[in-house]
């Protein structure tokens, strides 16, 4: 054995480490593990969690009606829209970089669609379609530019922004808003379609079934290799930890209309994604772009590529989010995308734990960000107070998330996690 290097029998426990999912002593185990990453920086989704307990809980003393389930399913369907572009913000902080455009983007794809379906009688799939791609070629040239100039993303978005939204307004035309048909089945999907309740337990039996069984195939795989993996145990404890709170957040919800289908699609995105990153070697190769360029290209991935997929990915999200927007008012007009669209799904993928550094984060910040935010709108209408107080509340949780990001990366970089 070379000097300095580490013993074969090491890595699975660093790995172990590093993935926190897999412990040698079972749930204990896992308790440990969970700590020793907290304390060594890796703090994941807890403060966001931890965040989103205090905002509940202070809005509940505050106006009981805040978790009421007609209150929790109204807050659901509003967080689908913005969360599926933050999804795409998400994807570009992996890489270290930002999309400011993200909301004239969704308004420019409502106004496709718009005109498409109502003024030019397409059929409304051809104008989904084409509402989508036009996102994905905004993304495209994003890339391109990057790659090909080495222009800063925030300078093109920056330019992004002002010119699509420019184009949004010149595909409106004169009258400046165009209404989707009540009866058309997109406005019906965002706005009137819910599950029915015996389907809403079933849906989650099937989730935790295949929760359960994506654990248990890799514990398998793992210990075919003779590497640590979870024990059966702790796989049958977090299954039913999970059953138990859909099964129960499922019934809430059903108190009220039900679980919407619109936010379902929202989640299925995420799960899709976090499997993209998690188990394709795509998605490691935009890990390891952003944590280190020149370590990912001399690795051999085709940067440029990783590059040009996510800017892409990252507009088609933000189309089809402007597209849900749209259907949930069932109208497109001057000001879809604008507002706070932009500034919301930019602060949901930071709060929810994507760094601003790259590298690190997942999927699901996209939905802890989202319902964080929501909640927080959500919580200050019902007190009546201000949208302004909205948005200092906002930008406070905000710079607490990049603090406590920094915090946790000074920290990574002390223990060697970095």
């Amino acid at each position: 054995m070379s000097p300095g290097r580490k013993p074969a029998t090491t890595l699975p426990v660093i790995e172990n480490a590093e993935e926190g999912i897999l412990s040698p002593g079972g749930i204990r185990g896992a308790v440990t593990s969970l700590l020793a990453r907290v304390r060594g920086g890796d703090l994941g989704s807890v403060p966001v969690i931890v965040g989103l307990v205090v905002i509940w809980s202070v809005f509940q003393l505050l106006n009981p009606v805040f978790l009421s389930s007609r209150n929790l399913v109204d807050l659901t369907m509003q967080c689908a829209a913005i969360g599926t572009i933050a999804l795409g913000i998400v994807l570009v902080l992996l890489l270290g970089e930002i999309d400011l455009s993200v909301g004239s983007v969704s308004g420019l794809a409502a106004a496709v669609l718009a005109v498409g379906f109502v003024e030019l009688q397409w059929n409304l799939v051809v104008a989904l379609v084409a509402a989508v791609a036009v996102g994905c070629l905004v993304g495209m040239l994003y890339g391109f530019l990057y790659t090909r100039f080495g222009v800063p993303s925030f300078v093109i978005t920056l330019a992004g922004l002002l010119g699509f939204l420019g184009l949004q307004l010149w595909v409106l035309g004169e009258t400046g808003s165009i209404s989707l048909p009540f009866d058309s089945w997109i406005v019906e999907f965002a706005q009137q379609l819910f599950l029915p309740p015996w389907v809403s337990y079933v849906g989650v039996a099937l989730v935790v079934g295949a929760y359960a069984w994506t654990l248990t195939r890799k514990a398998q795989r793992r210990t075919a290799a003779n590497l640590v993996s979870q024990s059966y145990r702790e796989i049958a404890v977090r299954s039913v930890i999970l059953l138990v709170f859909l099964l129960a957040a499922a019934w809430y919800l059903n108190l009220s209309r039900g679980v919407g289908v619109m936010f379902l699609f929202f989640l299925a995105l995420v799960v899709i994604m976090n499997f993209a990153l998690t188990r394709t070697r795509w998605g490691r190769a935009v890990y390891a772009v952003g944590g280190s360029v020149e370590a990912a290209r001399r690795a051999g991935i085709r940067v440029d590529r990783i590059y040009l997929s996510v800017f892409a990915l990252c507009s088609s999200l933000a189309a089809i989010g402007g597209i849900l927007a749209a259907a949930r008012l069932a109208s497109a007009n001057q000001s879809s995308g604008g507002g706070d669209t932009n500034l919301n799904a930019i602060a949901a993928a930071v709060i929810g734990g994507a760094s601003l550094f790259g590298g690190r984060g997942t999927a699901f910040s996209a939905v802890l960000g989202i319902i964080v935010i929501q909640s927080i709108s959500s919580g200050l209408t019902l007190l009546n107070l201000d949208s302004s107080v909205a948005f200092m509340i906002t930008g406070i949780v905000l710079v607490l998330a990049v603090i406590v990001d920094s915090i946790s990366r000074r920290t990574r970089a002390a223990s060697g996690r970095a």
